[in-house]
């Protein structure tokens, strides 16, 4: 069946069937490989992706249920890795082995945008993806520089 999806603000076509969790159209229909496979069961966060703006494990959700939404994946956020997050996470050394990070920065990214100055309880409420090398303070401290950063972008104290 032909599916049409909205990803990173393009329009694509896929031929699959209309279970086929978004995870697998994304790398294997649109080669958009940043977001990973982790555990296939919505646990680990590998493969979180936003849905108009929303935060959304890929692996469990059917590309059919997707209809009119926007899909955005790690490729979405800068080519460049220019994005105020993306330079917070260099910055603070939070990549180890690598493999979470794409679901750990959409994870970020959506809290941000949720609460542009979040706290540390609030970032450990809303960061529910896993890090099997365990720099989750690295991941606290780069989401609150970069939300100085966008704060200061936007005049604000922060």
């Amino acid at each position: 069946m032909l599916i049409s999806i909205s990803v990173n603000g393009v329009s694509h076509s896929a031929d699959v069937e209309p279970q086929t969790p978004l995870l697998w159209v994304l790398r294997d229909n649109l080669g958009l490989t940043g977001t990973k496979y982790g555990c296939g069961i919505g646990i680990c966060g590998a493969c979180s992706v936003q849905i108009d703006g929303k935060l959304q494990r890929s692996c469990t959700i059917a590309v059919s249920e997707i209809g009119d939404a926007s899909v955005a994946t790690i490729e979405g956020l800068s080519a460049h890795s220019r994005y105020p997050l993306q330079k917070a996470w260099i910055a603070e050394q939070v990549p180890q082995c690598g493999y979470c990070q794409s679901g750990m920065l959409m994870a970020a990214d959506a809290l941000l945008k949720q609460i542009p100055s979040p706290n540390d309880e609030q970032i450990d409420a809303a960061i529910s993806n896993l890090c099997r090398c365990g720099t989750y303070s690295r991941i606290r401290l780069a989401i609150k520089r970069a939300a100085r950063v966008r704060g200061e972008r936007h005049g604000a104290t922060v």
